[in-house]
């Protein structure tokens, strides 16, 4: 039984191993069969026919699977490689001068697939060395073509148009190897005779008096420059500083605007308060006056009052005073009425009984004249006489005259000579009283005396 697990376990041993190497062994294989080609190089597989005819294929990059035996593979390095360029040949120009160019090229084998082809027939198998010489003979071909063209001068001078018309002169020959270039270095130009020097020096004397012009014109360009910055900056400045200038006028005027519309609103503001002030006065003054007017009303209606009853008091007794007084008058009127009726009856019987009535009322007619002539006041009176006296004694005798002519009037009012009437109510009150008839011829007042 013993015997039995051991021979078990020794058969899973080798069959354990068995598979490993059959893993390993197919691992193996693959890596033979898969190539990986490299971005810097080309590979080659040949060996079997494709479809457009040729015998191989390209790989740039990448992996593939090569058989065994039927296919081998070839690489074709794509990287830079430099050539060194020595060439000596007579310029153009009908100079003829021999010319001397040393440089350096950077040259590769294209990777493009209309070109590469080329480079496979030429190189597969060729040593980069190989390469190299041919790419330099190629292109000290092409720049002994370029200096029979040019002159020394255009060599020399123009470095840049020799490198193109080189680069252009061999471009096709190098598509045909199956190479590019990528540049051409012209490291120096020179002959034995030192044309090119001289012309060299030529030139670079010529370049330093065009550098120094250009410096001169540059300082030039630069001081115009630095004026006109310095009068842009004037400018500038002048149109700041007037900027700034209006600005300062014009918030000056703002402010001064704003502070005659602060004063003109202050102003109306106190005008407006004093008229409020003025129309609370009229309306105090009004109220005042109203409650004045009112009490004064009342007063007033009070005095009214009163005065009303002290006027109808006193009317009623003006009424009655006015009954007295009428009643008065009236008793004295009715008792002159019976006077004037007794007068008029005594008058009718007897006509001096009205020259008796009148001379009763002389002495009151008398006095009134005399009160007249009294009251003549002549004042200072100054009398001119003749020496006679005359003048004297008119002026003493002016007031007798006044009443004299005053006498006379009354004459001629009453149209009763009074001195006859004197005398005729004196003749019969004689009579009277001694019972006889009196003569009615008038007598002379002043002889009775």
């Amino acid at each position: 039984m013993v015997y039995g697990l051991l021979g078990q376990s020794s058969t899973g041993v080798v069959l354990g191993l068995f598979f490993a190497f059959l893993v390993i062994s197919v691992i193996l294989t693959v890596l033979k069969l898969v190539q990986v080609g490299n971005p810097s190089e080309m590979l080659i597989i040949s060996g079997k026919r494709q479809r457009d005819g040729q015998g191989y294929r390209t790989l740039i990059g990448g992996r593939t699977i090569v058989i065994p035996i039927l296919e081998k593979v070839a690489r074709l390095s794509l990287r830079n490689m430099q050539v060194a360029l020595d060439v000596s040949a007579q310029s153009g120009g009908g100079t003829m001068m021999p010319i001397q160019v040393t440089g350096v090229a950077n040259v590769k084998v294209s990777s493009d697939p209309s070109e590469r082809g080329n480079a496979i027939e030429r190189f597969l198998g060729q040593t980069p060395a190989e390469l190299q010489r041919v790419a330099r003979e190629t292109l000290e071909g092409g720049i002994r073509a370029v200096i029979g063209k040019m002159t020394p001068e255009e060599i020399v001078e123009d470095r840049d148009k020799f490198v193109t018309t080189v680069m252009n002169e061999v471009t096709d020959d190098f598509r045909k190897l199956g190479l590019i270039i990528d540049s051409v270095n012209i490291q120096n130009v020179h002959d034995e005779q030192q044309y090119l020097e001289s012309i060299a020096r030529k030139a670079r004397a010529e370049v330093i008096s065009e550098a120094r012009k250009a410096e001169a014109a540059r300082a030039s360009e630069a001081v115009i420059k630095e004026a006109e910055a310095s009068a842009a900056a004037r400018q500038a400045k002048a149109i700041r500083d007037a900027e700034a200038k209006t600005t300062e006028a014009i918030s000056n005027r703002k402010a001064e605007e704003a502070r005659l519309t602060a004063e003109k609103a202050i102003a109306e503001a106190e005008n407006a308060l004093r008229i409020r002030k003025a129309e609370l006065a009229r309306e105090a003054a009004i109220k005042e006056t109203q409650q004045q007017e009112a009490a004064a009303e009342a007063e007033q209606a009070r005095l009214n009052a009163t005065e009303v009853a002290s006027a109808l008091a006193a009317r009623d007794v003006a009424l009655a005073k006015a009954k007295g007084d009428a009643a008065s008058v009236l008793e004295e009127g009715k008792a002159r009425a019976s006077s004037i009726e007794a007068i008029g009856r005594a008058i009718q019987a007897n006509p001096d009984a009205l020259k008796v009535m009148l001379v009763e009322m002389m002495p009151g007619v008398v006095s009134e004249f005399a009160k007249s002539v009294d009251n003549i006041n002549l004042g200072n009176v100054t009398v001119f006489d003749s020496g006679n006296g005359n003048a004297i004694a008119g002026a003493a005798m002016s007031r007798a005259k006044v009443l004299s002519e005053s006498i006379g009037m009354l004459e001629s009012v009453l149209g009763v000579d009074l001195r006859k009437l004197s005398q005729s109510i004196v003749g019969n009150v004689a009579s009277r009283d001694d019972g006889a008839v009196v003569a009615d011829s008038p007598k002379d007042p002043t002889s009775a005396g």
